[in-house]
């Protein structure tokens, strides 16, 4: 009992229930923003979970992961565009267009290693990018608007922020379940073990591409339900969705949160989300006892804060916000 006791099982405890909670706070508060931070917060996590599977466990530096987040979130406005508003029918076509996208890049880029893996990856989601800035149909460079949200049938009111926040939170636990048996299985134990030193397991009799593809293909699907989700949140999709930036804010969410745990990847995207909102607002106050004029514009260039505040944290806490409570926690049980 007193092992489960860590800092860190407490704090992703805490995390839970306060996810859960939230739309109680909400409806005492009125805060509608606050759910709505939130339920972006939850989709871009289960995309970080969803990278993390292949990043963190298996070793595979994907650089365009966004481009799955972008096809899922496409497939679910073009259906919506040409009349089909069933979620029944867009999101498993979200999942399969997301999914067979996951196939073709992972058969030719897994074949390489290390940076060419890495380029191969960012070139399939830049193409995927200009394909869909070139979709004039479906806007382009414009983006295109939902109709509506995906319907259930009368069993589900997407349209009720509420219900759309405990869909989309349901969502995230069930992929961070599924990572969690994947890992803990004897496929996670090879995928893990082709991290360490793929020669090897193909040595002693792995089919080491084959896991990996098998990996990336989930990683891939997974992702695409995130897109499907986003689109929904948003109402809105764009090629900018799948633009290498976004596979960057991806690969941050895993790094700061904690590579190859099982959480880690929604301490990034909480902490990320949070300080991409609220850093500009605690910049004017810190300069505005100091320059009140300048201050509006200080909060501006708040990029150039959080840059070195990403690195020191990378440097400083090895294995990132999930490694620094586990290791507080080590030195608190220490000190008992």
């Amino acid at each position: 009992m007193r092992s489960a006791l860590t800092l860190r099982n407490i704090v992703t405890a805490a995390l839970v229930i306060g996810l859960v909670l939230l739309p109680l706070y909400v409806a005492l508060t009125g805060d509608r923003f606050v759910l709505i931070l939130f339920t972006r917060i939850v989709i871009l996590a289960m995309a970080a979970v969803s990278l993390n599977l292949i990043l963190g466990y298996a070793g595979m530096m994907s650089f365009g992961h966004a481009a799955f987040l972008g096809l899922g979130g496409y497939t679910t406005a073009i259906l919506s565009f040409e009349g089909v508003h069933s979620g029944f029918l867009q999101w498993p076509a979200a999942i399969a267009v997301s999914a067979l996208f996951a196939l073709a890049v992972g058969a030719l880029s897994l074949r390489t290693r290390g940076v060419y893996f890495i380029m191969i990856t960012l070139a399939f989601a830049q193409m995927a990018y200009y394909m869909a800035s070139g979709m004039a149909r479906y806007g382009g460079d414009d983006g295109l608007s939902l109709e509506s949200r995906s319907t259930f049938a009368g069993l589900l009111n997407l349209s009720n922020k509420t219900t759309f926040y405990y869909v989309c939170l349901a969502l995230l636990l069930g992929t961070i379940l599924l990572v969690w048996r994947l890992t803990n299985s004897r496929f996670g134990m090879v995928l893990q073990g082709v991290r360490s030193n793929e020669s090897r397991m193909s040595a002693i009799g792995y089919p080491t591409f084959r896991y990996k593809l098998t990996a990336f293909v989930i990683a891939g699907t997974l992702c695409g339900l995130a897109g499907a989700l986003i689109a929904n949140h948003t109402d809105f999709v764009s090629p900018s969705m799948m633009f290498w930036t976004r596979s960057g804010d991806l690969i941050v969410m895993v790094v700061l949160g904690g590579m190859g745990t099982l959480f880690g990847p929604v301490f990034g995207a909480l902490a990320l989300l949070f300080l991409e909102q609220f850093l500009p607002t605690l910049i004017n106050m810190a300069v505005r006892p100091f320059n009140p004029a300048g201050a509006a514009k200080a909060g501006e260039y708040w990029q150039l804060v959080l840059g070195p505040l990403l690195l020191f944290i990378v440097l400083f806490a090895r294995g990132g916000i999930d490694g620094l409570l586990k290791k507080l926690g080590g030195k608190h049980s220490s000190h008992e």
